[in-house]
């Protein structure tokens, strides 16, 4: 399906607060199957929105995470322990 440059504006916001795939197509009018299909196939424009929206809110929280271990939080500083083991696993 071809989505107009609106329609990827707001999937990267739905997908930015963590909204699921489902509701989104139910807010954009089509079917929750042809969108979780395009999402799916990593090569098109609204799965690289989808992406760019999950990963900007991840950027976020990871921030907010590692400002709390650096205070001493002990989940902080756990969870900012397992971020960076999964950043390593990922390189």
């Amino acid at each position: 399906m071809t989505y107009t440059e609106e329609q990827l504006t707001q999937i990267e916001q739905y997908a930015s607060i963590y909204l699921k795939i489902s509701d989104m197509a139910v807010i954009l009018g089509i079917p929750a199957e042809t969108l979780r299909e395009d999402i799916a196939n990593q090569y098109t424009d609204v799965s690289q929105a989808y992406r760019r929206g999950k990963a900007a809110s991840k950027v976020k929280l990871h921030h907010q995470e590692m400002l709390l271990a650096q205070v001493g939080s002990p989940l902080a500083i756990e969870n900012a322990h397992r971020n960076l083991l999964d950043m390593e696993d990922d390189e």
